[in-house]
């Protein structure tokens, strides 16, 4: 990008928020302690690749193999695909309403707008907390992979070393974070890429000495295991994997152009669905057998384990190993960055509606939320307790909080766009107004919410049978639905706290012009809908 683009883009936004200081209403609603102005200094280029390879780690490098090993490829690649599916619904609702407005907060401001705030208070917090504590397990997964090359160094060594990098990166603030994620992200696309191409060589019998394998692990062990059970099992898994890629929307409001670069980078989910979970996941299920005892320690930060590697080793290819596990490494302190911003932003858009404490609204001349970086920083110093004995159990519980509290976020960000449409309609406004549209409309997010509420009971039917011949176990059973519980908790608390139990807002009542960039009605024409165009508007439509 030149000098001069770059600084119409600056001067763009700088305009854009001046409008905002001038208009009559709060950039966003119900905000009690304003403060400083986060920066917008995410380019196109860090909202794409944010949105294709951000999240890509520890959960699809290691956490597949537990998925592959509890109930099959067929399990494995079609849980992971409804996901994938639910998400592609979830992102292009997220797309819409961050486009229209890019608030502080992205989908926890939403909720609160929209639907309702004590619900936004449980989903802020749900959401927080999430990130908050997988960022110790990321720090620890990063020490482990290591471990790979030297079992003889203190795993602590390596935690100190990565948190002090991460504590680097936050002197440049979403800059930092930005250009990170870029690198990083490149990275792991091109081993997503290269896996998939070695491992077609690897089924044809071109490397290895197991000649032609085709689909004979389909057959024998089967494409199933543990029936339903084997195959809800696979959803926690998934949904961990998928987990950041509404990093997205909460980008928005750091973005410099978000009306141009959150659809386009909302789009690039459907390639990173299809290509980097979906293709690897299903090559991954022709080469390694679903059977092998070593994918059951395929879980957590052991990347000794990590199904990649596995195929890899099985291969006799003695150089790739480590350069997968290295790129395993890489993502880990990848998705450790993301921690940094998930939680940082969410907790700092909380303290300004007054749903947190007050000192957590600051934001310094660098555009970073100060105290609540200080705060996720903190939290990053509990990776030492996966250094101690039996350390790793407190990780367990801890992430029990992760997985499945990106169902309730989701599922909230699709319920949001519905009400948002509801009251759309409800207050006489147009579709012409509204700078991006998902192409589903309403019916895509009913989808997307249909989906979160299936896998929520899939999840909850395997918390309780994780196996078909197993029985009811309570540690069990809370170790994968912990964040049920605290969401409740959250809900009602915030519920009698207020006073207020009116369960929606009223369609009515819902301010739509607060921190709002419509288009005007002539500031873009009707395309009209033909046959002749249907490729083209398609076309659009995915790229």
């Amino acid at each position: 990008m030149s000098d001069t683009t770059e600084k119409q883009v600056k001067d763009e936004a700088a305009v854009n928020t001046q409008a905002y200081a001038n208009s009559g209403h709060d950039e966003e609603v119900g905000m009690v302690n304003k403060s400083g102005q986060l920066h917008t200094d995410l380019k196109g280029r860090h909202m794409q690749m944010i949105a294709i390879g951000g999240a890509i780690g520890a959960g699809l490098f290691i956490g597949s193999g537990s998925a592959l090993y509890k109930g099959g490829p067929a399990a494995l690649v079609i849980g992971y695909l409804i996901v994938g599916v639910m998400l592609l619904f979830t992102m292009q609702a997220l797309a819409e309403l961050a486009v229209l407005y890019p608030v502080n907060g992205a989908f926890f401001t939403y909720v609160v707008r929209f639907v309702d705030p004590s619900w936004g208070f449980a989903m802020g917090w749900d959401y927080a907390i999430a990130w908050l504590t997988v960022l110790p397990f990321e720090l620890i997964a990063a020490g482990i992979t290591i471990e790979f090359w030297r079992p003889d160094l203190n795993v602590a060594i390596w935690v100190t070393v990565f948190l002090v990098i991460l504590t680097l990166i936050q002197f440049f603030g979403v800059r930092g974070y930005g250009e990170v994620e870029f690198v990083l992200s490149m990275i792991k696309i091109a081993a997503c890429t290269g896996f998939i191409i070695l491992g077609i060589i690897i089924n044809c019998g071109g490397v290895g000495d197991k000649g032609y394998i085709g689909a004979k692990y389909w057959y024998e062990p089967g494409a199933f295991k543990n029936g339903f059970n084997g195959f809800a099992g696979v959803f926690v898994v998934a949904a961990f994997a998928f987990g950041g890629t509404e990093l997205v929307g909460l980008a928005a409001a750091e973005s410099a152009n978000p009306r141009s670069a959150i659809p386009k980078a909302s789009k690039q989910v459907f390639f990173r669905i299809a290509f980097f979970y979906i293709i690897n996941l299903f090559i991954l299920g022709l080469i390694l057998p679903s059977n092998d005892e070593r994918l059951e320690n395929a879980s957590g930060a052991n990347s000794s384990f990590s199904p990649f590697v596995l195929a890899i080793q099985d291969a006799g290819i003695s150089v790739l190993p480590s350069i997968f596990n290295a790129v395993i490494t890489i993502s880990v302190i990848s998705v450790a960055n993301s921690c940094t911003f998930g939680s940082t932003r969410t907790m700092q858009a909380m303290a300004e509606r007054g749903m947190a404490p007050k000192f957590l609204a600051y934001v310094d001349k660098a555009g970073r939320p100060l105290w609540c970086v200080c705060i996720q920083l903190a939290f990053g110093l509990l990776g030492y307790i996966g250094v101690a004995a039996n350390g790793l159990d407190v990780f367990t519980w801890l992430l029990s909080l992760s997985g499945l509290s990106y169902f309730f976020v989701w599922g909230s960000c699709c319920l949001a766009h519905i009400r948002f449409r509801l009251a759309w309609k409800a207050q006489g406004r147009t579709l012409k107004e509204i700078p991006y549209t998902t192409p589903l409309g309403i019916w895509g997010s009913a989808i997307g919410l249909g989906l979160n509420i299936l896998c929520l009971i899939a999840t909850f039917y395997n918390a309780l049978y994780p196996s078909p011949d197993a029985t009811p176990n309570a540690e069990a059973f809370f170790e994968q639905y912990l964040a049920a519980p605290i969401v409740i908790a959250l809900y009602l608390g915030w519920k009698a706290y207020t006073g207020n139990w009116q369960m929606w807002v009223n369609l009515n009542d819902i301010d739509l012009t607060a921190g709002a960039r419509p288009l005007e009605i002539d500031e873009q024409e009707e395309e009209v809908k033909t046959w002749a165009n249907l490729p083209m508007r398609i076309f659009r439509a995915l790229f």
